[in-house]
């Protein structure tokens, strides 16, 4: 008797279904790594984004104190005061442009640790902030060094298509730069969408399949083909829905600090009662700005990581590498290759269920324990048998004698013909109409 692999459970269920998603799936599922783990990842982008907006309000305002401050000392109007103003507005510009590169860079960190999160919420696993970031800091500098390279072809471009503009205006005419302005901005709209949707999967590659930035961005374009318009949609529709959000919440409390500053302050002059209830108010209006903003980029790094999740499976089978990866988990096996690896990087993965295993079944009571058979030996040869003989051949057959050919027989004359028996008196039949023709013995014609 063989003795089948032992029942295990049913695997864990994930964030997602682990088959082809469809649009609503991605959707809706896109606000689920939140639920999952809420204090890893809705605690960590709200403390990163407060990190970044209080290092950019004191870095520009320090800098721009700093610089603006020496205008005090000089008479407005004069050359040096005109050169003091554009050197102070040249270098706030340049720390506002620097910290907002440094809190760019704190995004992109949110960014890989929401795609570290997801990837094990995905096969159902929950991990911690420490085991999250030692996964994904590996991946951290070419992610940045991915953002830096498309920031600075945006600028570069911008720049380009800028200085054409103005030197068209000069040139030509000023109406004719303005008209080239407004078709800019509208031809631009659809290009951002189609470049930023292409691109939209290269962090998900770089972190979970540790590509280059060049292999990155070459693989987000390849998967992203016959997924176009659901990646488009499901970014568009959480940015519009994360935009009208905040738009709903900072208007009643921009309302709020108009009408607390006029009842404080009705005659304008400010006062202490004026400047607390304005700065209670805009403080309010920042920390729930940051909140949504720390939500919505959760949940748009989610969508992208469940995107890039749908079209590896649509091409690649990445559904049957993950059920495989989930099914050995449970079953107890710990030498388990990473699933989100290309399967030319990773070793092939056994079957689930193997050959059955032969376990040694208890005796029967009161029957005496099974005890090995001796090894098979070798039979004793047959004894040599003698030769073959040929045996004599036949003796010749005298050959047949000539038959006498076949003779017809004569032709025998015919037989006479017998008397005709006489009538029997005992039976007797009636003559009838038929004359001659009638069966004298029947009675029928």
């Amino acid at each position: 008797m063989s003795a089948h692999p032992a029942w295990t459970p049913a695997p864990r269920p994930g964030i997602i279904p682990l088959h082809p998603l469809g649009f609503g799936t991605i959707l809706g599922r896109s606000f689920a790594a939140l639920r999952h783990n809420p204090a890893v990842l809705f605690g960590f982008a709200l403390g990163v984004q407060a990190i970044a907006f209080i290092i950019l309000i004191l870095g520009v305002g320090g800098i721009g104190w700093l610089t603006f401050s020496r205008l005090d000392t000089l008479r407005e109007g004069t050359e040096e005061f005109d050169a003091v103003l554009a050197g102070s507005a040249l270098i706030t510009g340049s720390a506002a442009f620097v910290l907002g590169l440094l809190a760019t860079a704190l995004q992109v960190i949110v960014q890989a640790v929401v795609v570290g999160e997801v990837s094990h919420a995905v096969v159902a696993e929950k991990l911690r902030l420490p085991a999250l970031w030692r996964q994904v800091r590996p991946s951290i500098g070419r992610l940045i060094g991915y953002s830096a390279l498309l920031l600075l072809a945006i600028s570069l471009v911008a720049g380009a298509v800028t200085a054409a503009i103005i030197a068209i205006g000069v040139a030509v005419h000023p109406a004719i730069a303005i008209v080239l302005i407004v078709l800019v901005i509208v031809g631009a709209i659809p290009l951002s969408l189609w470049l930023s949707t292409k691109l939209l999967l290269v962090p998900s590659a770089l972190i979970l399949e540790g590509a280059t930035i060049r292999g990155a961005i070459a693989r987000s374009w390849v998967l992203v083909r016959g997924r176009f318009w659901t990646a488009l949609g499901v970014i568009v529709i959480i940015s519009l829905l994360f935009g009208a959000i905040a738009q709903f919440v900072s208007l009643p409390l921009s309302l709020l600090s108009t009408g607390l500053t006029t009842i404080v302050a009705p005659t304008g002059e400010p006062t202490a009662g004026a400047i607390v209830a304005v700065v209670v108010t805009v403080v309010l209006t920042y920390v729930l700005t940051l909140t949504i903003q720390a939500v919505g980029l959760v949940v748009q790094s989610t969508a992208s990581v469940l995107i890039y999740i749908d079209c590896r499976m649509r091409r690649e089978g990445l559904d049957i590498e993950l059920l495989r990866y989930v099914e050995r988990r449970d079953a107890g096996d710990d030498s388990l290759a990473d699933p989100w690896r290309p399967r030319a990087e990773r070793p092939r993965m056994p079957p689930v269920w193997g050959p059955p295993v032969y376990a040694p079944q208890p005796p029967y009571p009161g029957q005496p324990p099974y005890t090995a058979q001796p090894p098979y030996t070798a039979q004793r040869p047959y004894p040599a048998q003698p030769p073959y003989t040929a045996q004599p051949p036949y003796p010749a057959q005298p050959p047949h004698s000539a038959q006498p050919p076949y003779s017809a027989p004569s032709p025998q004359p015919p037989a006479p013909p017998s008397p005709a028996a006489p009538p029997d008196a005992r039976t007797w039949t009636p003559p009838t109409a038929g004359g001659s023709d009638a069966d004298p013995q029947s009675g029928r014609p």
